[in-house]
């Protein structure tokens, strides 16, 4: 069974490896950091944040590149950026998602695969207003 666990991520729970949701492309272990899977971009941060102000001035509104670096995440089939970061230079990549794989077949054991994520707001209105 494959669950939702982030707009561009899935965990096969049986398998227990993370999947890239537009391609279904294996992604490695779902026990360790799907940043593994993934192809790494570092990008210069004044290519993203224009410095607005010319040379002539020491500061600019651009982070500077010795302080920080701009990772780009993408899936190596597809293309499909998955996750971006700001990371100081020489830091390792994070792991920003650490999930009970056990606790996680417990708790889908008895239920239905979904074929779309579920928006909560939504569903939890529908809910209150249908019980007349």
């Amino acid at each position: 069974m494959k669950i939702f666990a982030t707009e561009y991520l899935l965990i096969d729970l049986e398998s227990e490896k993370w999947h890239c949701r537009r391609c279904n492309h294996d992604l490695g272990s779902a026990r360790e950091n799907y940043k593994f899977g993934l192809l790494v971009h570092e990008r210069d941060p004044r290519e993203i944040h224009a410095p607005i102000l010319d040379e002539a001035y020491e500061f600019t509104f651009a982070p500077d590149p010795d302080w920080v670096r701009i990772i780009e995440y993408y899936c190596p089939e597809c293309g499909t950026m998955m996750e971006v970061e700001y990371l100081p230079p020489g830091h390792p990549l994070t792991r920003d998602i650490h999930l009970d794989i056990d606790a996680l077949k417990l708790q889908w054991a008895t239920r239905e695969e979904l074929k779309a994520p579920i928006l909560g707001p939504d569903t939890v209105w529908e809910r209150k207003h249908h019980h007349h």
